[in-house]
């Protein structure tokens, strides 16, 4: 067999990140996440390269679906467990926002995978189900599962996510952080200084 023959190629499309982050300050964490469901808010960027997308949403409850391919095989000839993780991860870390509201954000601190069966691209379409187990003010626990069409269990989680308040005085500030917005004019405390590194990882599905 030719190398002409064994080649694949895919091309991977996606949207300016800043387009969707410059909505963030004003709506609540649910709002976002339906924005994104139906296209108000554009699909950040690795969820086209992982083939997933989010298709229901509800306070503390949030269903990606997936659709693995060859492009995401490990070396021994199966789905790379990084994309299991990066989905379970990205679901329970979008059913936390749902339960945030205006001008809070949060990130991951700990995640636990739990990998029951193997996944190849042969087994079409995944859902992965992220759920609130303990919502809170400033640490959230959650939990995710990851089904094949079969409603068999290929995948589980456990993580638990920092909740904090967004370090921007008002939407003016947040030009700081979104180049998109940088023409208008900027302030900022001094002793918030140090929560902008947090404030960087604020909302990633």
């Amino acid at each position: 067999m030719s190398e002409r023959e064994t080649v694949r190629q895919r091309t991977v499309t996606w949207q300016d990140p800043h387009l969707g982050a410059a909505q963030i300050p004003e709506m609540s964490g649910l709002d976002y996440v339906r924005a994104m469901i139906d296209g108000r808010v554009p699909a950040p960027p690795i969820a086209e390269l992982m083939r997933m997308t989010i298709s229901e949403a509800e306070v503390a409850r949030v269903t990606f679906r997936c659709w693995p391919d060859e492009s995401h095989y490990n070396p021994i000839g199966a789905v790379h467990g990084g994309l299991v993780c990066t989905l379970l991860d990205s679901a329970v870390g979008c059913a936390v926002q749902t339960t945030l509201p205006r001008g809070q954000g949060y990130t991951s601190v700990e995640i636990k995978v739990n990998y029951l069966r193997p996944v190849h691209a042969q087994l079409g379409e995944i859902t992965c189900v992220g759920t609130v187990t303990k919502p809170g003010s400033r640490i959230a626990f959650a939990e995710g599962a990851v089904t094949d069409a079969d409603g068999k269990l290929l995948a589980t989680a456990s993580s638990t996510l920092l909740v904090f308040r967004s370090p921007v005085d008002d939407l003016h500030a947040f030009a700081r952080w979104c180049p998109l917005s940088r023409s208008i004019a900027l302030r900022r405390s001094a002793s918030r200084r140090g929560e902008w590194v947090a404030y960087a990882a604020w909302g990633s599905p």
